[in-house]
């Protein structure tokens, strides 16, 4: 192991041995000998199985099979989750096949941060993740389950079922994915025409049909965003089958590997000889195996605050040291847009997962002594799936790269770390996406140019305002003040402003899209602006350094200065009301900080 990746496990088992044990405590006291359901009474149990068939309720009499519970996000507005309209179906009669029964435990909500991308319900995508959390939980308490299959690919749905997940660690949980659209045009033409329609340079109608043939059928986005970086960590800490993550809806191999997962859990349960609960597969070294994946891939910020929370969730306490001090070490090794023009198909033409798991190995940056869902030893990921007849076999994955323009050795990489900075200074603490950005925009030091919305950003650039050197502060947006929305309307006027050759940067309390790419952005910033934050003081003219080599964020401004200064405040009235955000007043109050997760889900 690397010397770097071993001290930063060993620092979060250390950091976290109480909150872990307490956890471990919990899922020991959960655990039940024979099947869940023996615990229910006669009432509760009829109640349990009144509504299946004449062979599945025997087996649930019986009280010697297996009971599955199925969580699934599906609808059929998100392009990612419409594949599993027929999933349920399809891993019940998988699972009678071998002897065990399969329920739908309960839906949880999906909404999709492409259709609400600066819209008002934008703001309710980091409170679903915790909303997604307790659904899935209230699904999961009926006690009829012994182990579950989870059915989730985007962007704040993963981590918060994972969340719910871990809350009923003392079952078997395994993670069935359904795969990427395949490729429409190019992520890199897709940002030209939007840029050139933020110029009005073309019309809405030419920008329509340009994202029309990006967004193009069912599957998750192409690019990598936080769906496809869900997908990669979550596979990387071996809650997924081997090479499942990126195989296109609709195919054979795809549902195969679908019939094989449903019956794989079958196999970990308490009732059969190989019991493996998510709480033993979900430790330090498996969450930081999930994090240097995320960083030898360039994946979203995003992660930065969902990987805190399902650390949480599982008894452990990680922070943006632990990520900064992995990136210091792990080296980049593909180029996948925004980090490059290569989508996630090209990526699993390259050698996908198993390369790339195959890689990280060899280069001692992953812990291999880890359980999986599909055996012990993460080993086991460098194998890729492939169909032989009906049956679903690994075969051994390339232990090259079938396309070096896309996926390199650790030994060759694109850069020797990860790209990921996290900045401190007198205006707090906020993580740095470096992966995507030109060479030489790592630092800037200029005038501030304060805005409290993406909208006025907006404004602000048609009316002609941003044409210079600036470092645009767009605060508010934090998980207290409006839920933490991404912040993507910002992206095409700041890439056109860097186009025209001026030195520009963002400072913001919220978030970037995950995949956010080549204007230098602090995000996360954290104390916000509404919680104490100094951002708040910021005011137009304040000379700003993003320094990211150096890990710097401050506001040059003498300190007798700013402690005169009255912080900014603004009515958020708009935010808070309409499109159903007055209903989550109460978690948005609970938010943590970024840095602990933006969860309202723990105790501080």
């Amino acid at each position: 192991m690397h010397s770097v990746i071993e001290q930063v496990t060993q620092r979060i088992e250390a950091r976290s041995s109480q909150e872990r044990q307490r956890y471990l405590e919990r899922m020991q006291k959960a655990r039940h000998k024979g099947p869940h359901r023996g615990a229910l009474s006669c009432g509760n149990l009829a109640h349990g199985f009144a509504a299946c068939g004449k062979d599945d309720k025997g087996n649930l009499r019986s009280l010697t099979r297996a009971n599955i519970g199925i969580i699934t996000s599906y609808n059929d507005m998100l392009s990612a989750h419409q594949p599993y309209e027929n999933y349920p179906e399809q891993l019940k009669q998988a699972i009678r096949e071998v002897g065990s029964v399969a329920q739908v435990a309960g839906g949880v909500p999906a909404m999709c941060d492409g259709v609400t991308q600066g819209q008002p319900g934008m703001e309710l995508s980091l409170l679903s993740r915790d909303v997604i959390a307790m659904a899935a939980a209230v699904g999961l308490s009926h006690n009829m389950f012994d182990g579950g299959l989870i059915l989730g690919i985007c962007d704040k749905i993963v981590p918060g079922l994972l969340i719910a997940a871990l809350s009923f660690g003392h079952l078997p949980f395994v993670f069935v994915p359904a795969g990427p659209m395949p490729s429409g045009i190019t992520n890199k033409e897709k940002a030209r025409v939007r840029e050139l329609y933020a110029e009005g340079k073309v019309s809405k109608a030419e920008l329509l049909d340009a994202e029309a043939a990006s967004y193009h059928s069912a599957g998750t986005c192409t690019f990598y965003g936080t769906a496809n970086s869900n997908q990669l960590v979550v596979e990387m800490m071996g809650l997924q089958l081997p090479g499942s993550s990126f195989v296109h809806p609709g195919t054979p191999l795809r549902q195969a590997l679908t019939r094989v997962a449903g019956q794989q859990v079958t196999r970990i349960t308490e009732l059969s000889s190989d019991y493996t609960p998510i709480a033993e597969i979900v430790n330090a070294k498996s969450i930081v195996n999930g994090i240097v994946g995320l960083l030898a891939t360039g994946g979203s910020t995003n992660h930065t605050m969902h990987l805190i929370a399902v650390a949480r969730a599982a008894g452990y306490l990680v922070n943006w040291d632990d990520f900064t001090d992995l990136s210091a070490v792990t080296p980049l090794v593909t180029r996948i847009y925004p980090n490059g023009d290569a989508d996630i198909n090209h990526f699993q033409r390259a050698g996908g997962m198993a390369y790339l798991v195959h890689t990280l190995l060899e280069a001692g940056l992953l812990h291999d002594d880890v359980k999986t869902v599909a055996g012990d030893g993460l080993t086991r990921y460098t194998k890729r799936p492939e169909l032989q007849g009906d049956k679903v076999v690994w075969l051994d994955g390339p232990t090259e790269s079938l396309d070096e323009s896309v996926l390199r050795s650790a030994r060759t990489p694109f850069s020797d770390h990860g790209g990921l900075a996290v900045l401190s200074g007198n205006l707090g603490r906020a993580v740095m996406k470096t992966s995507a950005i030109p060479e030489g925009t790592e630092s800037i030091t200029a005038p501030a140019v304060v805005l409290s919305s993406q909208h006025e950003l907006d404004r602000a650039f048609q009316a002609g305002e941003l044409n210079k050197d600036c470092v645009v502060v767009v605060r508010f947006q934090g998980p207290k003040a409006i839920g933490m929305p991404e912040l993507h309307k910002l992206t095409p006027p700041l890439g056109v402003l860097q186009k025209r050759g001026y030195k520009v940067a963002l400072v913001t309390d919220g978030r970037m899209s995950g995949a956010s790419g080549k204007v230098p952005a602090a995000i996360h910033v954290t104390p916000e602006a509404v919680d104490g934050g100094l951002i708040a003081k910021v005011q137009d003219g304040d000379l700003i350094k993003l320094d990211a080599e150096n890990g710097i964020l401050s506001i040059l401004v003498d300190e007798k200065t700013l402690a005169q200064r009255e912080a900014a405040t603004i009515d958020l009235t708009d935010s808070h009301e309409g499109m159903g955000r007055e209903l989550f007043a109460s978690l948005r109050s609970q938010f943590s900080g970024a840095e602990s997760g933006a969860c309202s889900l723990f105790d501080k």
